[in-house]
């Protein structure tokens, strides 16, 4: 890490690039300090949080209003100021149902430095999971005017992970978004990749984020540019792979067989790529 931080301005300029050259690219999610160095190490060029991992690691539900817009920044913040790359903020809702609350959110991301943050079109609600679409266009509008020029801002539709499985009302939200002003769209657990390139001829030009790929299972890299994705990012699912090394370790554990527990990583690497 440099000792010089680069701009907001910098950093954003930097992460639009890489929307804007030829081929997808995957952007991983990390969650503390470690993982972002780590990954950094791996030589990805622009990290995302997760709101799932954030939500786990304080003992927390995830989607539900149950991490501040302050926590999920200081996040954000902390991945950035430890590794200089280009930060993407997953900001759930925006931290409000208000077109309003969506505009602040984008505000203080640019203000803590991030290069790009994420809105949804969810509630918090599980009885009305997700907002009704001229609502929805309203906040992503919203988003929009306050992002312009400044952070790349991503509209997402939730409706898939929601139980709501209908693609037409969801490459319509995302059309919608995109014509409101958003960058980039996104719509996390998409069944197949017809799918996937529906959603990315829809949008076109502007790209599209997949989450690791469809639902039916991973594909590689290659296969989803070539299906219209630009970035591939992994929401929580690093930090899960993480947790399940936690689980095979502690069930080793439990029938008394200590050295399935020891890591091939040790203290020492993660503490030469801190400050």
């Amino acid at each position: 890490m440099s000792q010089a931080l680069a701009t907001q301005a910098e950093l954003y300029a930097r992460f639009r690039a890489l929307h804007e050259r030829a081929g997808a690219f995957i952007m991983p999610n990390a969650w503390d300090g470690a993982s972002a160095v780590l990954l950094k190490r791996a030589g990805f060029e622009a990290l995302g949080t997760s709101s799932a991992a954030i939500a786990f690691a304080f003992g927390r539900q995830d989607g539900r209003a149950a991490v501040s817009r302050d926590e999920a920044l200081a996040n954000a913040v902390l991945l950035r100021n430890l590794t200089g790359l280009p930060i993407n903020g997953d900001l759930e809702d925006g931290f409000g149902p208000a077109p309003d609350d969506c505009a602040m959110t984008v505000e203080a991301a640019i203000a803590r430095g991030l290069a790009g943050l994420g809105i949804e079109d969810t509630t918090a609600d599980p009885s009305h999971p997700i907002h009704d679409f001229d609502h929805a266009v309203a906040r992503m509008r919203a988003a929009a005017g306050a992002a312009k020029g400044r952070i790349l801002l991503t509209g997402r539709t939730d409706n898939f992970l929601q139980g709501r499985p209908d693609l037409d009302d969801t490459i319509r939200r995302l059309v919608a978004f995109a014509e409101a002003g958003a960058d980039v769209l996104y719509a996390p657990g998409l069944p197949d990749m017809d799918s996937i390139r529906a959603v990315a001829r829809a949008v076109a030009p502007k790209p599209i984020n997949v989450v690791v790929g469809p639902a039916s299972g991973p594909v590689s890299l290659d296969a989803l540019a070539e299906a219209g994705v630009k970035r591939v990012s992994l929401g929580g699912v690093l930090y899960r792979r993480a947790m399940a090394a936690v689980v095979e370790a502690a069930e080793r554990l439990a029938a008394g067989d200590i050295a399935p527990a020891v890591p091939r990583l040790l203290s020492a690497d993660i503490a030469a790529l801190l400050p």
